[in-house]
Order: C-alpha cells, then sequence, then structure tokens
C-alpha cells in the first residue's frame, strides 16, 4: 500500500558538497592557467582550498589533464584539471598548497 501512494512523487537531487575542506571564495585577477608545452592563458581564481582551487577562464580543458596554475606572481602550482564547465575549471593540486600561499591569497583581493 506505501508504494502505490509514493510512486508518483517526484524527489529533488540532493545538494551535497563533496569536498572535504572548505573553500575559502576569493578573487584574484591575476592568475594563469596552462597545459604542458601550451601557452598560458589568463584566468581569475574564484575559490580555493588547501587541495584544490576553481578558475573562471574561456579556456577549455579535458578532465583529467595535468595544468600549471600562476597566482599573482606566486611559483607555478601543478594541478589536474577535475572538471571544466561554463567558462569555470575545477582543479586539485597535485601537493597540498603551501600555507603561506594559501593565507596570502586568502587575505588579499587584486
Amino acid at each position: 500500500m506505501g508504494y502505490m501512494n509514493s510512486q508518483y512523487r517526484t524527489v529533488k537531487p540532493a545538494l551535497i558538497e563533496h569536498r572535504k575542506v572548505y573553500r575559502h571564495p576569493v578573487q584574484i585577477r591575476k592568475a594563469a592557467i596552462r597545459q604542458h608545452g601550451k601557452a598560458a592563458k589568463a584566468g581569475e581564481l574564484i575559490d580555493v582550498s588547501i587541495y584544490g582551487c576553481r578558475i573562471a577562464s574561456e579556456s577549455i580543458f579535458d578532465e583529467g589533464i595535468r595544468v600549471w596554475l600562476r597566482f599573482a606572481d606566486s611559483s607555478p602550482v601543478s594541478a589536474t584539471a577535475m572538471w571544466c564547465k561554463d567558462g569555470h575549471i575545477g582543479c586539485r593540486f597535485d601537493e597540498k598548497l603551501d600555507s603561506t600561499l594559501f593565507r596570502r591569497l586568502t587575505l588579499i583581493s587584486e
């Protein structure tokens, strides 16, 4: 009986955040992303954690591709593009982001 009453109910998709660490929103205009052997493309860092970030860019990168990121005159940071959609690229850093760089990125807005 319970099945007959519930079979026509629509279920909304769950809004579950799969990240283990909160991403801090930032707005850094000086960001660059590039694939190995190609020219760097300009971007804007939208949010960052010590494990990954989201960058707004007109460039399109395939999922799983290795990229190099540079934020506000930092040293290059190696990462993997996890997704690319609607002008945003989600990246996972190959190594945990240096705490000094993370602090600098979350305290400034250029």
